[in-house]
């Protein structure tokens, strides 16, 4: 199978890399010229053969344009913030399995220092997501925002809202999902911070009309919790999509 890039742009049928990022293709990948990838830019995927493939610049020739795979369904990952390498490997594993927007949350909880730090962070963080979406071959790029605030995050527009509760009585998040679901249908889900929600949290997001769901009994990090949760929404709208 096919390597894919990220390219900045295509135009007039040419796409470049340069810098530390061409230095990775030719002297880790061993690209080389006439050799053929697939290229993105954010917008259209191209089969594309190398041109030029020098130490710090690899330019790249479409050759013809590819159909994305399009994502089952559109998932917000609105994650309340916590440990950095924790919070990094969710990143990566949510942009391998296709969510389309990562908004970092701050909680209540949120450990003290880890807010304003967070602000430093995100260019890493996006990194971290194009480096995962040339590894899973997707199409287009996760959005993933700068710090947000709880009120915001509650403000987070999508047809189905859900928030990862921890205490008893919350419905299992597969049976809470709607019965007849489209490929334009937008999720978003919520999942809290080391420590859990604080019951005035609990107050603002029933407010919010935010539907509070399980992932069963046991307690899950909350990096493990989120990638359990996109991968139920996930498999719920690939099945609704899949020919009986």
């Amino acid at each position: 199978m096919r390597r894919r890039f990220f390219v900045d742009q295509v135009r007039n049928g040419r796409a470049e890399i340069s810098g530390d990022d061409a230095q990775h293709l030719t002297r880790v990948l061993r690209v080389e010229a006439g050799e053929t990838y697939e290229i993105s830019d954010n917008r259209n995927v191209y089969l594309a053969q190398v041109e030029t493939a020098r130490k710090s610049l690899v330019i790249f020739e479409t050759l013809s344009k590819l159909d994305p795979v399009t994502p089952a369904v559109h998932v917000t990952l609105c994650a309340a913030i916590f440990k950095f390498d924790h919070f990094e490997w969710m990143i990566e594993k949510a942009t391998e399995l296709g969510v389309a927007r990562i908004v970092p949350v701050i909680s209540t909880r949120t450990e003290r220092g880890l807010d304003k730090a967070a602000l430093k962070r995100v260019e890493r963080w996006r990194r971290i997501g194009l480096e995962a979406s040339q590894q899973s071959r997707r199409a287009h790029l996760p959005e993933i925002d700068d710090a947000t605030s709880w009120a915001d995050a509650l403000a987070t527009t999508a047809d189905h809202r859900y928030v990862l509760e921890e205490n008893p009585g919350a419905k299992p998040l597969l049976s809470a999902l709607p019965p007849s679901r489209q490929i334009t249908d937008s999720v978003a889900l919520l999942v809290g911070p080391e420590g859990g929600w604080t019951d005035e949290e609990r107050v603002e997001f029933a407010k919010a009309a935010w539907t509070p769901v399980s992932l069963g009994p046991s307690i899950l990090r909350a990096e493990t919790a989120g990638i359990a949760g996109l991968a139920i929404i996930n498999a719920a709208w690939l099945q609704a999509g899949s020919p009986a």
